[in-house]
């Protein structure tokens, strides 16, 4: 995984066994086409964050991640359930940081949602 623009800290905020949610405002970076969708979900592997190498210099970080087979879910159906999210007219703002804590029941929930089996502590 590699969140931040491949910023190194926010990946040694996590720890393996982690629970991953990947969350997609769009298809393409900086386009408004309004995926806005739950899009992987996974665990975080054992290991330390890593530099890959992407071209022209450019060597983010990153954390290797089981992966699930999940499906792909859109969030607007669990707006009103989602700690995250329920009461906040503003909610996709905080999604704007990058690397953010869930709560255990909202990661349930996602991984329901994109009928996956999966517990434990969580990040979006």
């Amino acid at each position: 995984m590699q969140v931040n623009h491949g910023k190194a800290a926010p990946l040694r905020r996590i720890e393996p066994g982690d629970g991953v949610v990947y969350y997609s405002p769009s298809t393409v970076l900086g386009e408004k086409d309004g995926l806005r969708s739950f899009t992987a979900i996974g665990r975080v592997r054992p290991g330390e964050p890593y530099q890959g190498y992407m071209g022209d210099g450019f060597q983010p970080f990153r954390r290797d991640v089981a992966w699930a087979a999940g499906h792909e879910t859109p969030i607007a159906p669990l707006l009103d359930h989602l700690e995250l999210t329920t009461g906040k007219s503003n909610w996709g703002y905080q999604l704007r940081f990058g690397l953010i804590e869930l709560s255990d029941h909202d990661f349930a929930l996602i991984a329901e949602a994109m009928r996956v089996a999966i517990n434990g502590r969580s990040a979006a």
